[in-house]
């Protein structure tokens, strides 16, 4: 009984721990349009190099960060190629598909011969 009801905690826990991070990535625009993460991509490499550089002061840590990467491609254009490609692919997929069957049936039906 005790260690069920411990497991149950943890659980809690745990579904919070989750939840608060889907709402935290919610807020911050990353689960909306490929503008929006990108936006919210440059907050990040703006905002996450000087706060770990104070915490490592605070503490004493000598921490020399490397510089943040730089990215040379529009994260809503790679995005929505992408979508394209996905969308391009399930449209002849039942079209690929018969033409696979018609394929595999000949093959079996010149292996039994």
């Amino acid at each position: 009984l005790k260690c069920s009801a411990f497991d149950s905690f943890r659980f809690l826990i745990k579904g919070g721990l989750a939840g608060a991070a889907v709402y935290v990535a919610y807020d911050q625009g990353l689960l909306g349009s490929g503008r929006e993460g990108a936006e919210a991509l440059r907050k990040v490499q703006e905002t996450l190099p000087p706060a770990i550089q104070e915490w490592t002061n605070y503490l004493g840590w000598e921490v020399k960060l490397p510089p943040t990467p730089k990215f040379d491609f529009s994260v809503s254009d790679s995005w929505n190629k992408g979508v394209h490609k996905v969308m391009s692919a399930l449209s002849v997929a039942p079209t690929r598909a018969c033409e696979y069957t018609a394929e595999g049936w000949k093959h079996v039906k010149d292996l039994v011969k």
